[in-house]
């Protein structure tokens, strides 16, 4: 069963390629609004160079969000119109989510933490979300405005690790806090993501294909330009 993954949440445009939840290869891009124009070429080399074709792949899965209205707009497009062409399910995989698994995935003593994951909302707001080790939600995805009693129940009690480009504005905030640690260089990736889709895919946990929206989970408000 080999899972295409999509992650456009971030600044990174990032594709992998899963076999049955084993990871066969990735690609990503680090280049400002390059998701539009760069996203099917990375797939379409990412399967060349794995040697499959399109017709090989069982499911798309991608980043569900939260992260940027654009970039996921553009994933979801992408995703919908392979799933139509193709003829196969789409799954859509928690942003945050996914962060914290990748990050969990690679911590000595996992289950020592919890990890919230943090992406930047402008200003001192950040999406963000608690989950522990295995993937288990302690907190939903909120929009949190930051401040230094933010979180103060959770970190009394635990020790949790923040990142992802949110987490930078929070660790100022936090310079007396002992069980507050943070991680730098943690961005999205479709590797994270394909790894929890194989798991939704046995699961049958499917996703529309004609109404799937992505989970920008602020309305997203837009202006008229003004007329001169």
């Amino acid at each position: 069963m080999l899972i295409l993954s999509l992650e456009t949440s971030s600044p990174v445009c990032s594709v992998a390629v899963h076999q049955a939840g084993v990871l066969v290869g990735q690609a990503e891009l680090r280049l400002e609004k390059s998701h539009s124009s760069h996203l099917s070429v990375l797939v379409n080399q990412l399967l060349e160079n794995t040697g499959h074709k399109l017709q090989d792949v069982a499911a798309v899965a991608l980043s569900d969000g939260p992260g940027s209205y654009t970039g996921l707009r553009i994933g979801g497009a992408a995703a919908k119109g392979l799933c139509f062409a193709l003829d196969i399910p789409l799954l859509a995989v928690s942003t945050l989510q996914a962060l914290a698994w990748q990050v969990a995935a690679y911590t000595a003593s996992p289950e020592a933490y919890l990890y919230c994951p943090m992406l930047d909302a402008r200003r001192m707001e950040v999406y963000t979300a608690l989950y522990t080790y295995d993937s288990r939600e302690i907190l939903p995805p909120t929009a949190l405005v930051l401040t230094p009693d933010a979180l103060a129940e959770q970190l009394g009690g635990h020790r949790v690790l923040f990142f992802g480009n949110g987490a930078v504005k929070f660790q100022p905030l936090l310079t007396e806090q002992p069980n507050a640690g943070f991680l730098t260089g943690i961005e999205p990736s479709a590797v994270a993501v394909g790894a929890l889709a194989w798991g939704a895919f046995q699961r049958q946990e499917f996703r529309d294909v004609a109404y799937y929206e992505p989970f920008y989970l602020k309305e997203v408000y837009t202006t008229t330009p003004k007329v001169k």
